[in-house]
């Protein structure tokens, strides 16, 4: 499992294994998922990335000189796919929404983070692995997930229960989510609301709103301002005290002699990209070439992330974790339906 062993990959007396061969590992995996998904759209290549990951460790095919490449795919690249994530977002964009629209995004976000803690809380999930799944399930996903995880003491096996229970949820939701749009009496602008409000990564609501047609506009607007909220979630989390080698909030930092910064160095490169991005001055050439990288990058992270993925650890840990996914699920698609619904967002 990836970061299970520092020093993994590495020989007595030597510096440490070198990442190449593992990221060309990372990269062919990569290139599977996107070419599944450009065959089968509905497989989402995110979806089959995590799959191809924890495939790889749990068949015995990630060989130790393959772990340290898989690390850098699951910590710097998904850094590098949270900055271009930037570029997606343009701030004039929110004014479209209006004061409804905005105002459902920020209960479903509050309602859902806070409400998720509370559950594991009465679960007995482990703190920080809790955080990770609220932080997951209320703002984007597994991007969500790690962004968090650098400033809390959440180890491998958090990281991939909470990435795990954001792509499964997030990739039924491409099927529940459709089918329920008539019982519940919403039409397409309201449905694109709720798809943006309630679905987890990017990629699972642009193909979630994508199977009703006039939905899709509106679902990636509502979408990309909750993933505006990461930034200031991320420093409220650092500043809260969940940090390295805490074990949970409110210890201050004891034990570790540092205390990591309010706001890691790549959300502030996401939210330079968002300033970027929001002056019109990037030609939609440039724009479309950072989508298109941070779409590649984050399935390449996530391959790398599946690697993470130890099925045993997770049938010895996982039950109440999945009880914890599935209430929280419930809770940001209940919270986010009733919003549109009340505010006619």
């Amino acid at each position: 499992m990836v970061g299970a062993e520092r020093g993994a990959g590495r020989a007595p007396g030597r510096g440490p294994a070198p990442a190449w061969p593992g990221l060309l590992a990372v990269g062919a995996a990569t290139a599977v998922a996107l070419g599944v998904h450009a065959v089968v759209p509905a497989l989402g290549a995110a979806t089959t990335g995590v799959v191809l990951g924890a495939a790889a460790a749990n068949l015995g095919l990630l060989r130790e000189r393959l772990r340290p490449g898989a690390a850098v795919a699951s910590h710097r690249l998904l850094r590098a796919a949270v900055v271009l994530l930037g570029f997606q977002l343009a701030v004039p964009q929110l004014a479209a929404l209006g004061f409804g629209g905005l105002a459902v995004v920020v209960v479903t976000v509050a309602v859902t983070f806070t409400g998720t803690l509370l559950l594991g809380r009465a679960l007995g999930v482990r703190p920080v692995r809790a955080l990770l799944v609220a932080t997951g399930f209320s703002i984007c996903g597994a991007s969500a997930v790690a962004a968090v995880k650098e400033v809390t003491d959440a180890d491998e096996d958090d990281t991939a229960v909470a990435v795990a229970l954001v792509t499964l949820c997030g990739t039924l939701a491409i099927l529940v989510l459709p089918a329920l749009r008539g019982p519940l009496g919403l039409d397409p602008v309201a449905f694109g609301h709720w798809v943006g409000a309630s679905v987890q990564d990017v990629g699972q609501t642009v193909a979630t709103a994508e199977r009703v047609p006039g939905a899709l506009t509106w679902a990636v607007v509502v979408k990309l301002s909750r993933v505006l909220l990461l930034a200031p979630l991320v420093a409220g989390v650092a500043l809260a005290g969940w940090h390295r080698g805490t074990g949970g909030a409110g210890t201050g930092g004891a034990g570790t002699g540092r205390r990591p910064p309010p706001v890691p160095l790549f959300v502030v490169g996401f939210l330079a990209a968002v300033a970027a991005g929001s002056t019109g001055w990037l030609p939609a050439v440039a724009l479309d070439a950072a989508r298109t990288a941070q779409e590649v990058l984050l399935v390449a992270a996530l391959v790398g992330l599946g690697t993470g993925i130890h099925l045993p650890t997770l049938r010895r840990t996982g039950g109440r974790a999945v009880l914890l996914g599935v209430g929280a699920w419930a809770l940001v698609a209940g919270v986010s339906w009733a919003g549109v619904r009340l505010l006619g967002a």
